[in-house]
This record gives C-alpha cells, structure tokens and sequence, in this order.
C-alpha cells in the first residue's frame, strides 16, 4: 500500500536535514544529505503506520 505523506525539511545549523511531518505523528528522521533523509523518512513511516495497523487491530 502506498500513502503520501508531506514532509518538511529543514537543514539545520549543524549541516544535517531534519523532516517532520504533520501528516504523520511522530515521524522525525535526520540525515546528512536531502535524499538520505527521506530514504529515513520512508522506512520511520513504514514503521509508524505497521505499528498503527497492529493497534488499531487490537481493538
């Protein structure tokens, strides 16, 4: 399944990128480069929404 997320990205004083996003609680990833970042952003998503579907299932 595919779902978009917006991010946003922001480089910081120390040299490295943070993405956050308002579409997804929780998603914080920071890397060295832009294109390193999101690759963490995707698998920080997956992760956060496996955890969502399992606890949703719960209920």
């Amino acid at each position: 399944m595919e779902k978009i997320i917006n991010l946003q990205i922001e480089k910081l004083p120390e040299g490295v990128y943070l993405a956050t996003s308002d579409d997804l609680q929780g998603l914080v990833a920071q890397g060295r480069t832009v294109a390193e970042t999101l690759d963490i952003a995707r698998d920080v998503a997956r992760k956060l929404l496996e955890a969502q579907t399992k606890e949703n299932g719960k209920m």
